[in-house]
């Protein structure tokens, strides 16, 4: 197995730390021997379908046990007995798909999670409100969530993500949904979000990564094809690399060497 490092550099200052990980669904091997570590700021993780980028966001926040290797999140050993439970509630996760209760209201929605990551219930109508005027749905608190639009859900989902105000916030894909202009605040969303806590983002929007991240990490075949800043990952691209600005270009061009294309 292919040794492999990416997300951010390993320094003391990691908040996410990976050693040797691995992962797989039966016998599909998903990733392995995965070391990384994710710093302070905003990480953006791109890569196509089936690269593992989901997998690996649902491997930090608990959702599925690594099939081998270390994992500690803020500095915690999460695979130890009662790890998880001492992060939770300081990590906030948006999935690909938001799970609720349609008959719930919106606020009824985020203050629930409120409750589930144990924010003192003195506190429910100080956090959800910010939470939800974060998420820009001020003025649908009372709307029931199966009257919402995808992307107002999205933004729900980011509202009960960021509710309890978390030190680590992971998102997957959280701008699908979103028209240009939601894309453009939910770029400001992020960069407020990171002045407070660290933020780990998967996407498959290159252009989005440009306006955001202060590292980008590319996943390829259930390792990282990538790993630096975007301007390094602009430099990056070759001539013959397509892509309709030089992010994009650069993006190829690190599948296509992971690939064995080119290189």
């Amino acid at each position: 197995m292919a040794q492999v490092t990416g997300l951010g550099s390993a320094t003391a200052e990691a908040v996410v730390r990976g050693h040797g990980l691995a992962q797989r669904y039966g016998k599909l091997r998903v990733f392995s021997d995965l070391d990384f570590a994710v710093s302070p700021g905003v990480t953006a993780l791109l890569g196509p379908n089936g690269a593992g980028k989901t997998t690996l966001l649902h491997t930090i926040v608990g959702l599925k046990r690594p099939y081998a290797g270390e994992l500690q999140v803020m500095g915690v050993n999460v695979l130890r007995r009662g790890g998880l439970r001492a992060v939770a509630a300081r990590l906030g996760f948006l999935p690909q798909s938001v799970g609720y209760y349609p008959g719930y209201t919106l606020g009824e929605f985020v203050t629930y999670t409120a409750w589930l990551k144990r924010v003192p219930r003195e506190r429910f109508d100080e956090y959800v409100a910010d939470a939800i005027a974060r998420a820009d749905l001020t003025g649908k608190t009372a709307a029931k969530m199966s009257s919402l639009s995808g992307g107002m859900l999205r933004r729900a989902g980011i509202a009960q993500a960021i509710v309890h105000r978390p030190e680590l916030i992971i998102l997957d894909e959280p701008a699908a949904g979103l028209d240009p202009e939601q894309r453009i605040e939910f770029r400001g969303l992020l960069r407020d979000l990171a002045s407070t806590a660290t933020v780990l983002v998967s996407t498959h929007v290159v252009e989005d990564v440009r306006h955001v991240a202060d590292r980008v990490v590319v996943l390829s075949q259930g390792s990282v094809a990538f790993t630096g800043s975007v301007g390094q990952l602009e430099a990056a691209a070759t001539p013959d690399a397509a892509g309709d600005s030089q992010l994009e270009r650069g993006y190829v061009a690190a599948l296509r060497r992971k690939a064995g294309i080119g290189a």
